[in-house]
């Protein structure tokens, strides 16, 4: 007898998700985990600061991008939320009135965790190439360590990676020059022989 079709998952069953857990529809699959690690949410509040303070002093949609941490995002039939993505002002002028965005961002970041690693780097990955965006950036704060992503020829090819001895002038952000030891401020950057297993704790 044929195996019955799974069941999609709709919008309601996302809704129905438990405040505690970020929810995204994937393939039609509803896929839940838990809220970031302190360490992650400190490295995104980080990154939030560091391009935040510099890009969004202009108004009337003439300045540079804008940065939505967490966004929900609505890319054909699926529903996925970056850690950060950012929009020039010439493509996002308002924002939206509903809970999430149909304008597909110019540039969304993942940062990693135990729960979310393989997904961010596989099928995330391969739906932000298909929704057309032009760069992805992955940040590990375990490892220290940013590599950067952009399109072409319909999928997503790896330009460059940075370490925390390093200072980071990427696409699509050349402009801007960071310290990337800046995205974890509580942290002692690492060395070369340094063991990262101690930055695991509390990953999830």
């Amino acid at each position: 007898m044929a195996e019955r079709a799974k069941k999609q998952s709709t919008y309601a069953d996302l809704e129905a998700v438990p405040e505690h857990l970020v929810a995204e529809i994937i393939d039609g699959e509803l896929l839940t985990h838990p809220r970031p690690s302190p360490r992650h949410g400190a490295t995104a509040s980080a990154l939030g600061a560091e391009f935040g303070a510099r890009s969004q002093k202009s108004r009337g949609g003439s300045g540079g991008p804008v940065f939505i941490v967490e966004p929900e995002l609505h890319l054909g039939p699926h529903v996925v939320v970056p850690d950060i993505a950012g929009w020039h002002q010439s493509r996002l002028r308002l924002l939206p009135d509903a809970s999430f965005f149909e304008i597909t961002p110019d540039w969304v970041c993942e940062i990693l965790s135990g729960s979310t690693e393989q997904r961010d780097r596989t099928v995330k990955m391969r739906i932000y190439a298909e929704a057309g965006i032009l760069h992805f950036w992955v940040i590990d704060p375990r490892q220290q360590i940013l590599e950067v992503f952009e399109l072409g020829q319909g999928r997503c090819t790896k330009i460059g990676a940075w370490s925390s001895a390093d200072e980071v002038s990427a696409p699509p952000f050349d402009a801007l020059s960071f310290s990337l030891a800046d995205l974890w401020p509580l942290d002692r950057p690492l060395g070369f022989q340094d063991d990262p297993l101690p930055l695991y704790a509390g990953d999830r």
